[in-house]
């Protein structure tokens, strides 16, 4: 199965979190490609995924299946030469939001990919997920939870994408949306530039980018995106899955207890690591 995450060096624990869970319940291959780039025109934080990081989120998979990899793909130059200076280059999130948008420029992406955002956990075998038949689709997702509401009913949730790259490349889906990213200023950027090139796109069940109940038996893919409550007052809450102490406080969610504490103490060798470089 094929994978693409995309992010700096601050997503470490949501690639770490996310890889545990997901080949804790697979006993497929997993090839995973992480996008990233150094923008520190923009902010000083914004450095690309660690040589280090990539070292321990392979080690981490390994231990799993000799045969999954994790590899880096730095698209900075390709960043710069599209995106560079565009009207939505400091938009709801960070640039790195835009960088699923280049994976058609890419040779050597395979034809079929799962794009996941940081923040999802796996609760069940993902090629549940992965298996489904996109042939005829450029892409499969889920509903967004507020915005098929206010914006559109078949309005997607660009967290989770199952891409089918022939398709996309035969009908210029994301150089659509590039295009849109360069010229119009969007609310959600990427994922309303996605939402308005799409020609076809299947939807899915909930269940494969669940973004509210964290504690369904069901789910495939859970979502720690960020909430709407309206009690006691209108608010938004945004608990990522490595804030262990918030999910079990805020959300009451056990349910990634195991591959928590897996990536515990993972996290302790990579700090122990990263202490004795001094770093």
């Amino acid at each position: 199965m094929n994978i693409l995450l995309c992010g700096n060096n601050k997503v470490f624990d949501g690639a770490l979190t996310q890889l545990i869970s997901i080949t804790n319940k697979t006993n497929k291959d997993i090839n995973c490609y992480i996008f990233t780039m150094n923008l520190q025109r923009i902010k000083e934080e914004y450095e690309s995924i660690t040589d280090e990081q990539i070292e321990i989120l392979n080690e981490v998979v390994k231990t799993k299946n000799a045969n999954n990899n994790v590899k880096k793909i730095d698209v900075t130059d390709l960043y710069e030469q599209e995106f560079g200076h565009c009207k939505n280059e400091n938009a709801y999130c960070t640039p790195y939001t835009l960088l699923r948008l280049l994976v058609d420029l890419v040779e050597e992406m395979p034809n079929k990919i799962l794009y996941l955002d940081i923040d999802m956990m796996a609760n069940k075998d993902i090629y549940e997920l992965y298996n489904i038949d996109i042939t005829n689709y450029e892409y499969a997702a889920v509903k967004e939870k507020y915005g098929s509401w206010f914006i559109r009913p078949d309005y997607i949730n660009a967290g989770m994408l199952l891409l089918n790259m022939d398709k996309i490349k035969q009908t210029k889906l994301l150089e659509k949306a590039r295009k849109l990213i360069k010229t119009k200023k969007m609310l959600f950027a990427d994922q309303d530039a996605i939402f308005r090139s799409t020609s076809t796109k299947l939807l899915l069940p909930r269940k494969f980018n669940e973004q509210s109940k964290f504690n369904r038996s069901d789910t495939v893919i859970c979502h720690f995106c960020k909430r709407l409550l309206l009690k006691p007052y209108p608010h938004t809450e945004n608990y990522k899955q490595w804030n262990i102490e918030e999910i079990h406080k805020y959300l009451k969610c056990y349910t990634f207890d195991e591959d928590l504490q897996e990536y515990l103490k993972w996290k302790e060798i990579y700090n122990k690591k990263e202490l004795k470089n001094g770093k």
